[in-house]
């Protein structure tokens, strides 16, 4: 079914020069174009259109969302990477109401306030005492530098990456493709190639150490917390296998 410009501008509470100019940007062109100019928009188009949707409101530029769409081009999978962040976030974000809730509460009743439930949701350094105790406070400080130093879309992009991977390995597990096998071996690569991003983890000649990826891959499997990213105990344990083989044969 085709849905003309105007019909999806208003649907998507958008315009339609906005509608054009991503069309121009490569972004999103129209499935077809009438004999009298007019661009409509497949099914598929409109997909792509919500996921472009989405990574605004996450902050990127259109370069960005360009190369985010690129490189992960099977949109279940992408959308469902989104859909955890997302769901992530409202998480965070019920936990502040509830820290505000419990503020104003305090401050019309005149009760004392209790600081632990004020900044409840608030706080990124949550793992810090964890990874200072794994890989020392060394790797904690640069990583936290690298966090504070990006902006908004740099933060954006960096977790749009985060659960394009974390959805394509629940995705790979899903199907019991075989770790050591080649498609799994490649998620392996990105996996690594995600974590040399990251300044302050344990390297190898310049690259993160064997030892570090097949620490990394059992902490996935120990702690739920970190498993829940892969689709639970089962998928923790697909992925470790993956990163374990990549690491003895390549790292």
């Amino acid at each position: 079914m085709d849905h003309s410009i105007q019909d999806i501008a208003r649907l998507a509470g958008t315009t339609s020069r906005t509608l054009r100019h991503y069309g121009a940007e490569g972004l999103l062109p129209p499935s077809r174009i009438a004999a009298n100019g007019y661009r409509y928009y497949d099914d598929r188009a409109l997909v792509r259109l919500q996921r472009i949707l989405l990574l605004r409101e996450l902050g990127l530029g259109l370069p960005a969302i360009r190369e985010v769409l690129d490189r992960e081009t099977d949109e279940a999978v992408a959308l469902r990477a989104h859909l955890g962040w997302l769901e992530q976030e409202q998480q965070r974000l019920q936990r502040q109401i509830r820290s505000v809730h419990t503020t104003i509460n305090a401050v019309e009743r005149k009760d004392q306030l209790m600081a632990k439930a004020m900044f409840d949701g608030f706080d990124h350094t949550t793992h810090k005492e964890e990874v200072e105790q794994r890989w020392g406070a060394d790797a904690y400080a640069s990583g936290d530098v690298w966090w504070r130093g990006m902006n908004t879309a740099q933060r954006a992009q960096w977790q749009a990456m985060t659960d394009a991977l974390q959805a394509a390995w629940q995705d790979a597990a899903a199907r019991q493709i075989t770790p050591d096998g080649a498609e799994a071996q490649r998620l392996a690569q990105r996996h690594v190639e995600w974590l040399d991003g990251v300044p302050g983890i344990p390297r190898e000649n310049g690259r993160p150490s064997a030892d570090y990826v097949r620490g990394l891959g059992e902490m996935y499997v120990a702690d739920d917390r970190f498993a829940a990213h892969y689709g639970g105990q089962a998928g923790a344990g697909f992925v470790r296998d993956a990163l374990t083989a990549y690491a003895d044969r390549t790292l």
